[in-house]
């Protein structure tokens, strides 16, 4: 990729499990134009998994609904953008500790937003309830 220019990818997908595979497989196939190591593909498509699983999960609760994922690369750095218009959070800090889960079935362990601070460089989380959920992250790909 050329230096200092922005590339973008958008896409939506249906708020699935099974999606979250293609999910991170897309992304992974996008950062792939930063030359980065296996372990940095390894640690995008984590995140990536992680915050498609939050808005299938506690976004739109098993409905119906869209995801939407937005992942631009420019210069070294990788951002890639999670957004849906489900249930949204309504305290965000919270959420975001580890072993938080707003999930009752027992079934999640509430590491989600952990997994997404420990793989990636930076984690920002903006939510409303009733409005949605948009998770940014990014990398610098150091290759």
């Amino acid at each position: 990729m050329e230096t200092g220019k922005r590339e973008s990818m958008r896409m939506e997908i249906e708020s699935r499990s099974e999606n979250e595979e293609f999910a991170r497989v897309v992304v992974a196939v996008f950062a792939s134009r930063l030359n980065p190591t296996l372990e940095e593909i390894d640690d995008i498509k984590t995140a990536v998994s992680e915050a498609v699983t939050n808005a299938v999960i506690h976004g739109y609760g098993n409905e119906d609904g869209v995801i939407y994922i937005e992942t631009a690369a420019e210069g070294q750095e990788l951002c890639v953008t999670i957004r849906d218009t489900g249930r949204g959070i309504e305290d965000v800090r919270r959420a975001m500790e580890p072993m938080y889960t707003s999930d009752k079935s027992g079934e999640r362990s509430g590491m989600g937003f952990s997994f997404m601070e420990a793989f990636m460089d930076a984690v920002e989380v903006e939510s409303e309830p009733g409005r949605g959920t948009t998770v940014r992250m990014k990398k610098k790909i150091r290759g």
